[in-house]
C-alpha cells in the first residue's frame, strides 16, 4: 500500500529566495587526538557482530494487504429432511418417516445393512465406555455463585418524542440482532411530532439502528420467522398485519387491507409451522384471531370469535390482550383475554364454537403475557393484575396449580427461561425485574433488580438463556447478561421441575374434589330435610307475633301492679 502526504502552502509565504554558490572546504571543528586517553582504552572481547544472509529486496512493505471479507449465507437442510419438511414440526417429521418406512427400497436396505452394523454393535456393547469408576465418591459441590444480572447494554429510541418499547424479537442466528416495536398506547395521544418507525438494532453497533421499518400505523409487536430469518412480521395500532422482508429495506412488503383487518391495535401475532413458512395468525382487542398467509394478504384464510358463549357473536367476544403459541403443539393456541381469563383454543375443531375448548379464570384484571413452558408444553405461565400464575392443562376446571404473592405495582410482562424449566421472569410497573426460580424459592423471587425509574413493559429472553431484553415506557430497551446459576441447567433439574408440578396439580386436583364433594353434601342435605327450610316471610311473621304477644303480657302485668299501689 503507497502511503502519500502532501505539505501546501502559498508561495507568498515562502519568504526570500536562496542563493546557493560553490566555494573551496573548510575546518569548522577540529578535535586533536590526546595520547593520555589511551592508557584507559580496553578491547572489547567477545565482540557481537550482526549481518543479515537474506537476499536485500529492493521493494519493502510495511502495512499489510487488507483482506475483503464477504458475508455469505448456507442454506443446511438439517438431518437430511426434504425442503418441503420443517424438521421443527413434529407433525411433518413423524408423517415422513411413516411414508419412507413403507417403501420397499427401505426394507431392503435395513435388512442389507443390518448385517453389515450388527457386528459394530455387538463391540460397543461388549465393552461400556461410559462406566463411572468413581461414582462412589462423593463429588465436591461447587460454591454457587449468588444469582446476578449487569447491564451490557442500553438501546434508546432515537426520536425526540419517546414512545413505549412494547415488544422486543430477538434474531434466530446466534440472537446476533433484535427487532424492537416502539408505539404510544395512551388513549388519544396527541403528539403530532410522533414517528411511526420501529427498528432492528445490531448488537455490535447499538447507537444507531441497522435497518429502520417504516409502517402506515405504529407497531405494537413484532415477531421474526423462525424459518425464514430475512421475514419480519409486525402487526399495528390500527389492527392492519405488515410483514418486510429486510433484504429489500424497510418498507413493508404487503399488509392487509384495513376493512378486514382488526378493529383495535393487534396485541399479538406470531408465525406458524408450516411447509412453506408463510402461515401467521393474530389477535386484537376487538375479539377477533384472524389468520393469513404472506402470500396473500387480500383477506384472512380463517377468523375465530372469542364468545365463550358459543353463540359465536362478535358483541360478546372477548378482547385478545395476549397470545401464545408453541411449535410443540402445533394445533392449539392460548389467548389471554381483558376480562382476565385464559382461553385454550384447538384450530383442528369443526365448528368455531368448537375451537374455544377451555376456559381458565384467575386474574382480576387484563392478562397481558400468556407463555407456555418450553419444556412441558402442557404448564403455561399467565401474568395479569398483581400476580404471575402458573396452570395446566390437564385440570380445566380448577384454578391455577402455582402462582406468586400479591405484589404492590403491577405486574406488565413475564417470559419463561428457555434454557431452565422452572425459572421466569417478571417485569413490574415500577421497573423492577424479578426472577423467579420455583425450586428453590416460591414465596420470593430470587433476584429482583431495579432496571429503570419507569414501568417495565416488554420482556424477552434469547434463545440461550444468557441475555435477556426488558422494555420500557420510555423506548429503553437494556440488555441484562444473567449469572450463570439463572442460566445453566442442573443435573437432575428437569426431572425434579416435573415432578413439582405434578404434586402441585395433585394437590389441586383433591382440593377440587373436596370441594365438589361438600358441595354435593350441601344439595343432597338440602334435598333430604324440605320441610326444614323456612320461609323468609313466616319468620318475619313468627317474630312479629312473639314481639306484640310480649308487649301484651308487659302492659296486663303492669295493670295488675297499679291498683295494689
Amino acid at each position: 500500500m503507497e502511503i502519500k502526504l502532501e505539505y501546501v502552502r502559498k508561495r507568498s509565504e515562502f519568504g526570500r529566495p536562496c542563493n546557493f554558490s560553490d566555494f573551496l572546504a573548510e575546518v569548522t571543528a577540529d578535535i586533536p587526538p590526546d595520547p593520555s586517553l589511551a592508557d584507559d582504552f580496553i578491547p572489547q572481547d567477545p565482540v557481537d557482530f550482526a549481518f543479515q544472509e537474506g537476499p536485500v529486496m529492493a521493494l519493502h512493505e510495511v502495512n499489510t494487504e487488507r483482506a475483503q471479507v464477504s458475508i455469505k449465507g448456507l442454506n443446511h437442510v438439517e438431518g437430511g429432511w426434504p425442503q418441503h419438511v420443517d424438521p421443527k414440526n413434529s407433525e411433518l417429521t413423524s408423517r415422513y418417516r411413516e411414508e419412507v418406512e413403507r417403501e420397499d427400497a427401505y426394507t431392503r436396505s435395513v435388512q442389507r445393512l443390518g448385517s453389515l452394523v450388527e457386528h459394530c454393535i455387538r463391540q460397543n456393547n461388549a465393552i461400556d465406555i461410559y462406566e463411572e469408576y468413581f461414582e462412589e465418591e462423593e463429588e465436591e459441590e461447587e460454591e454457587e455463585e449468588h444469582p446476578s444480572a449487569k447491564t451490557i447494554c442500553v438501546i434508546r429510541d432515537p426520536n425526540t418524542t419517546k414512545r413505549m418499547a412494547t415488544h422486543i424479537s430477538w434474531h434466530p442466528d446466534a440472537s446476533r440482532a433484535v427487532a424492537v416495536a416502539y408505539c404510544s398506547l395512551d388513549f388519544q395521544d396527541s403528539r403530532k411530532d410522533m414517528s411511526f418507525d420501529s427498528y432492528i438494532w445490531d448488537l455490535e453497533k447499538p447507537y444507531s439502528p441497522e435497518l429502520t421499518l417504516k409502517p402506515s400505523s405504529p407497531l405494537v409487536t413484532l415477531e421474526y420467522n423462525s424459518k425464514d430469518w430475512h421475514h419480519v412480521l409486525g402487526g399495528c395500532y390500527n389492527g392492519q398485519i405488515v410483514y418486510w422482508d429486510t433484504r429489500k429495506g424497510g418498507l413493508p412488503v404487503e399488509m392487509t387491507p384495513v376493512e378486514l383487518s382488526h378493529r383495535d391495535p393487534v396485541y399479538g401475532a406470531g408465525w406458524l409451522p408450516s411447509r412453506t413458512g408463510t402461515e401467521c395468525f393474530s389477535g386484537s382487542t376487538d375479539g377477533q384471531v384472524l389468520w393469513w398467509d404472506i402470500r396473500k394478504m387480500s383477506q384472512p384464510s380463517e377468523k375465530l370469535i372469542l364468545d365463550i358463549t358459543k353463540e359465536d357473536q362478535l358483541k360478546k367476544a372477548l378482547g385478545a390482550s395476549a397470545l401464545d403459541f408453541a411449535p410443540a403443539m402445533p394445533t392449539k393456541f392460548l389467548v389471554g383475554t381483558e376480562q382476565g381469563t385464559i382461553i385454550s383454543c384447538n384450530r383442528d375443531s369443526k365448528t368455531p364454537p368448537e375451537k374455544i375448548a377451555h376456559i381458565f379464570s384467575g386474574h382480576l384484571g387484563a392478562v397481558y403475557s400468556v407463555t407456555r413452558n418450553p419444556f412441558f408444553p402442557k404448564v403455561f405461565l399467565s401474568v395479569g393484575d398483581w400476580t404471575a400464575r402458573i396452570w395446566t392443562e390437564e385440570l380445566m376446571d380448577s384454578s391455577s396449580i402455582m402462582a406468586t404473592k400479591y405484589h404492590t405495582p403491577y405486574l406488565l410482562d413475564g417470559c419463561w427461561s428457555p434454557v431452565k424449566p422452572a425459572v421466569f421472569f417478571t417485569a413490574k410497573s415500577d421497573g423492577t425485574l424479578d426472577v423467579w426460580d420455583f425450586l428453590f424459592h416460591q414465596k420470593e423471587p430470587s433476584l429482583s433488580l431495579k432496571v429503570s425509574n419507569d414501568p417495565l413493559l416488554s420482556l424477552r429472553s434469547q434463545d440461550n438463556g444468557r441475555i435477556l431484553g426488558c422494555g420500557t415506557r420510555l423506548g429503553i430497551v437494556s440488555l441484562l447478561e444473567i449469572s450463570p446459576g439463572l442460566c445453566t441447567m442442573r443435573k437432575n433439574e428437569k426431572t425434579l421441575t416435573s415432578t413439582m408440578f405434578e404434586r402441585e396439580a395433585r394437590r389441586e386436583k383433591v382440593l377440587q374434589d373436596k370441594h365438589r364433594e361438600r358441595l354435593l353434601r350441601e344439595q343432597d342435605r338440602a334435598r333430604a330435610r324440605p320441610e326444614e327450610q323456612e320461609d323468609p316471610q313466616e319468620v318475619f311473621e313468627k317474630a312479629k307475633e312473639d314481639f306484640f304477644s310480649i308487649i301484651k303480657a308487659e302492659k296486663r302485668r303492669r295493670g295488675q301492679e297499679d291498683p295494689e299501689e
